[in-house]
């Protein structure tokens, strides 16, 4: 993370983002931190690099451009200035796999169900 001011927390549920990103070459790993980056310390995020997915109960997409090959990370806010990355891919297509969106959707609910267990544990709800 630079020294830059931070707007927004990155946070990793679980490890189907870091399982996704230890897997990548080195030149893409550089590329996903430089976006992450974009990401946490920019106001206002171009659709460029973090685009919300039309169809999804708040889900978003961050967009990584490397060697014209294109990678995608889901993830969503939980409140506003925390981001929950899940799991990510390398996109061969126009449209995001199916497949891919059921699993965020699982991995989101999963994390919801898991935080409102702890509220209830907590006392908090």
């Amino acid at each position: 993370m630079s020294n830059e001011t931070t707007y927004r927390r990155i946070f990793f549920y679980k490890r189907y983002y870091l399982d996704f990103f230890e897997s990548q070459p080195k030149k893409v790993r550089d590329k996903i931190i430089w976006t992450i980056d974009l990401v946490a310390t920019i106001i206002r995020v171009p659709e460029q690099y973090l685009k919300h997915i039309e169809g999804t109960d708040q889900l978003y997409e961050i967009r990584v451009q490397h060697g014209g090959n294109s990678f995608r990370i889901f993830c969503f806010f939980d409140k506003e200035k925390l981001v929950i990355l899940m799991n990510g891919f390398q996109k061969k297509s126009e449209k995001i796999p199916k497949k891919e969106i059921e699993k965020a959707i699982k991995i989101k609910s999963e994390y919801e169900a898991e935080k409102k267990e702890q509220g209830n544990k907590s006392g908090v709800t």
